[in-house]
This record gives structure tokens, C-alpha cells and sequence, in this order.
């Protein structure tokens, strides 16, 4: 479930950076900000292989994502959901969406769009299940 709140449907539209929490197995929360598409209801990230994030989706599908506030207790959107590794789904840089979003943050670091695929070549789709924003 996306917030329904307008402010916040235009940040998860625009903003490059949202954090992602997963929950190693000895509970321990792990926050890594991640870029993110916003694709069919449900959040599209890319990760390198082999980090403690995916194993921790693979353990526990339970995860948090949350935007920046405004520092000073406002414009804060929050989200719960259900990640899981897709395998066989296109790859960053065939998602023309995706591409475009960060198409200048892929050349800043000095990646081309096939490059940063390469990369970041691991699928997660997270399905939205409460949000809060005010």
C-alpha cells in the first residue's frame, strides 16, 4: 500500500535515494540507501551480488523503506513491505525508466548504463504492504 498522501507520491516519483532496511538473522536492522525505481505499485532496486542484503531479504522478506525528512520532523514517508530477488528480470540498464532517472548519477560515477547493469546486477522487487507519510 503507497501512501495516499499527494506531497509523498511526488517525492517516491522524483526523489534518487531511498533507504532500505532489511534484518540481518541476529536482528540486528541494516539500512543501505539504495536507488530505486517506482514501477507498477511496487519499488524496483538493483544490488551488487553477494552483499548482506540479499541474504537478509532471502531470511526475512520483511523490509522497511523510508525517504529523508526535511530536518526538522516533516515530509516523512514511510513504507513496509515484502522484497524479493526476482532472477530473469531485465537487467537496469533495459529498463528505460530506470535509465533515465539516473542517467546523469551513472555518468558522475563514471559508469556507462550497461556498466552500472553489470554492477548492480541483482533484481529486488519490493511489494508495498502500509506506508505512513506527514
Amino acid at each position: 500500500m503507497l501512501p495516499e498522501n499527494p506531497r509523498a507520491a511526488a517525492r517516491l516519483d522524483s526523489e534518487l535515494i531511498i533507504w532500505l532496511t532489511t534484518v540481518r538473522p541476529n536482528g540486528q536492522p541494516q539500512a543501505s540507501a539504495v536507488w530505486f525505481l517506482l514501477e507498477d505499485d511496487e519499488f524496483l532496486v538493483y544490488s551488487k551480488p553477494a552483499v548482506a542484503k540479499l541474504s537478509n531479504i532471502e531470511a526475512n522478506p520483511r523490509v522497511a523503506l523510508n525517504l529523508d525528512g526535511n530536518g526538522v520532523g516533516g515530509d516523512i514517508v514511510t513504507i513496509e513491505g515484502r522484497a524479493r530477488i526476482v532472477p530473469g528480470h531485465a537487467p537496469a540498464h533495459e529498463v528505460p525508466a530506470f535509465v533515465a532517472k539516473y542517467a546523469e548519477r551513472i555518468e558522475r560515477n563514471g559508469w556507462t548504463p550497461a556498466s552500472f547493469a553489470a554492477d548492480y546486477s541483482v533484481p529486488i522487487r519490493i511489494t508495498p504492504t502500509r506506508s505512513r507519510a506527514w
